[in-house]
């Protein structure tokens, strides 16, 4: 299933993306690169589990299930199985908004170099016109992060609140 900017881009927040991210699962990845590799797909290092597209360039992420966004350290917030957090648009499997913004959320307050994930969660506030209390359906690691970027989206300060 798309993750990332394409899961952003199908969720109407349109932003540029040099790569595909896909979450599967440990099974997924095995059988993605046995239908794949040397097939116009091939990885850019021997030991990678990403693939790259040799005619386009294009990079393809492989995220497995039960990984930590962010840092990939341990936290409360996993990357879920595809079966369970997936909605389909168009014939596209595709991460559903609320795992996709705690996902954000959790990589964009834990790994260095990650500030964009916040950005968009910011951004699929502002479009999908998320209220704050959505925070509520998403785990406590991360709903102090959605209400500080609630209020910054919606020009709130704290003391306003």
């Amino acid at each position: 299933m798309f993750v990332g900017g394409m899961a952003l881009f199908l969720h109407g927040y349109r932003r540029f993306t040099e790569g595909v991210d896909l979450l599967v699962t440990p099974d997924g990845l095995a059988k993605a690169h046995a239908a794949h590799e040397g097939r116009g797909y091939r990885p850019p290092l021997p030991s990678s589990k990403n693939l790259r597209d040799t005619e386009n360039g294009v990079r393809i992420d492989f995220i497995i299930s039960g990984e930590f966004p962010g840092d990939g350290k341990p936290k409360p917030v996993v990357f879920p199985d595809p079966t369970e957090a997936g909605i389909t648009h168009e014939d596209i499997s595709l991460l559903n908004v609320p795992a996709l913004i705690e996902l954000k959320l959790a990589s964009g307050m834990t790994g260095a170099g990650r500030i964009k994930d916040l950005g968009d969660v910011q951004e699929l506030i502002k479009l999908l016109k998320l209220p704050s209390d959505y925070a509520d359906g998403v785990s406590p690691f991360v709903q102090g992060k959605y209400k500080e970027l609630w209020q910054s989206a919606a020009g709130i300060s704290e003391q306003e609140e």
